[in-house]
């Protein structure tokens, strides 16, 4: 039996919408379903096999402290993450493979999928990557969405009963360590959260650490993670959604903070909240779909992510909303709508987005 990933559709939607030539995806009769079929996964898998040993080209935002290392090449710097183009794509190609894989585990892909995996993530490549953060210049490097990403990835393995995710899942931990210590050291001086619609956005990060924290049963950082969210965000009120997006967004920071504070606050407190951050006028605004007019260009495609990440939010913020809230149906039927939008430009032929799309796409099908 082919696995499927359910999605909630409150209206009737033809097959046709979903048909792309290879099957990608279908829909059960009563729209009920929406499924990613074997052949859909074998095609985004395909996605970041291409790429994940694939150096250049590639964006390092490495900031130099002198020759020695300025001189080093994506690969030197990043034994295991120097792929896709740059550090968090190259991560959360690898979280979707084995998302994919769990899913799938007939993949035609699987043989190669495991051999590309075991070739980034060992020992010895990882203890590199968590060195790359001592350097002073780097304790910063991908705060936080990088950060995030490498949870996310943990988390995945964590919570896969397989020979190669225990392997894989302790060569990793000393880079999540890392990251961890890293984060606990920044929450108490974090004053203010990042409320970009890209890679910075601090409610998108603490989501991704909550949900690794709480699958790894550490208290410590769940703890801390919870007070910063409630810290930075509990007083808002009036979200300006009305400004969104902006031309290279990928996340929308009234969404996404109302995806974190879902997941902190009871369901009580968070309609109490939510009722006062996102006006009904906003909220209907964000329903609207992005138009991506160029997916050749590496910043406008983003645009398609976005696509992607409001779905997400939108279905977990409507689960938190009674039955009986004339919001939870625009929420949800937007979601589908934003989702089915986006489906069939994942594999557009441009790389600016084959390198990273693919793993937004199954992360908002996945994630109920």
């Amino acid at each position: 039996m082919r696995p499927i990933v359910p999605v909630l559709i409150l209206f009737l939607f033809s097959a046709t919408v979903f048909s792309q030539p290879k099957q990608l995806f279908t829909v059960s009769k009563d729209s009920s379903i929406f499924s990613l079929t074997m052949e859909g996964a074998s095609h985004l898998a395909s996605l970041p096999l291409k790429c994940l040993q694939q150096e250049y080209p590639n964006k390092t935002s490495h900031t130099s402290a002198g020759d020695s290392d300025h001189l080093k090449t994506p690969k030197q710097q990043h034994p295991a993450f120097y792929g896709c183009f740059d550090w968090h794509s190259s991560v959360h190609g690898h979280w979707m493979l084995v998302s994919l894989l769990k899913q799938f585990p007939y993949l035609p892909e699987a043989a190669k999928i495991r051999e590309s995996i075991s070739k980034n993530i060992n020992p010895a490549n990882i203890i590199d990557e968590a060195r790359y953060f001592d350097a002073v210049l780097s304790k910063s490097y991908e705060r936080t969405y990088g950060w995030a990403w490498i949870l996310k990835l943990q988390q995945e393995l964590l919570t896969w009963n397989d020979p190669d995710a225990v392997k894989w899942r302790n060569a990793l931990q000393p880079l999540c360590d890392t990251v961890i210590r890293l984060w606990m050291n920044y929450l108490p001086k974090q004053t203010y959260p990042n409320r970009t619609g890209v890679h910075p956005n601090t409610a998108f990060g603490l989501v991704f650490a909550l949900d690794y924290a709480r699958t790894a049963h550490n208290k410590i950082f769940e703890t801390a993670i919870v007070q910063a969210a409630k810290k930075l965000y509990l007083k808002d009120k009036n979200a300006p959604s009305v400004w969104e997006p902006d031309g290279t967004d990928f996340l929308s920071p009234s969404l996404e903070e109302a995806d974190l504070m879902r997941n902190v606050l009871s369901k009580s407190e968070f309609l109490n909240w939510f009722n006062n951050w996102i006006p009904l006028i906003s909220l209907q605004h964000l329903t609207e779909l992005p138009v991506v007019s160029d997916r050749t260009d590496l910043q406008i495609v983003h645009l398609d992510g976005l696509c992607f990440s409001r779905s997400w939010c939108m279905k977990g913020i409507a689960k938190q909303l009674p039955a009986t809230d004339k919001r939870k149906q625009l929420l949800i039927r937007s979601a589908i709508r934003h989702l089915n939008a986006s489906l069939p430009n994942i594999a557009s032929g441009s790389y600016g987005g084959e390198h990273w799309l693919a793993s937004f796409a199954v992360y908002a099908l996945i994630n109920e």
